[in-house]
């Protein structure tokens, strides 16, 4: 849909502007060879993206963000627009931002009639 592409966009200007460059890494696992028992080598693959770093709100840090996870001192809420992003965050992703390296323990996306807007993790070091 063009208007939610363009929202895209919008989220992406906004982020750029207002955040700060970084990237993510995730590796992709390397196949099982059931034969021989071992594992071909993992592929590791990173990619830019445009973030924001937030603090928690006193209410958000002293709540249940997520169901089995509560928010801990020094966790940040890390806002990343999805817009020219060629694969999406998992949980096993790894954020380089700040001079951090922060996994991702939750994440929600913005993703009305399935255009991904932004992705919010919530980020622990």
């Amino acid at each position: 849909m063009a208007f939610y592409d363009d929202m895209a966009t919008v989220a992406l200007d906004l982020i750029s502007e207002f955040g700060q460059a970084a990237r993510f890494d995730d590796v992709i696992p390397g196949a099982y060879d059931p034969i021989t028992g071992e594992t071909s080598g993992d592929l590791p693959i990173t990619q830019p993206c445009q973030l924001i770093l937030l603090d928690y709100t006193l209410q958000e840090s002293g709540a249940k963000y997520a169901e089995g996870t509560q928010v801990l001192t020094g966790d940040k809420k890390i806002l990343i627009a999805a817009k020219g992003l060629s694969w999406a965050p998992a949980l096993t992703t790894t954020i380089t931002a700040d001079g951090a390296i922060w996994r991702a323990v939750n994440i929600k996306v913005s993703n009305p009639a399935g255009t991904p807007l932004v992705y919010e993790i919530h980020g622990r070091k």
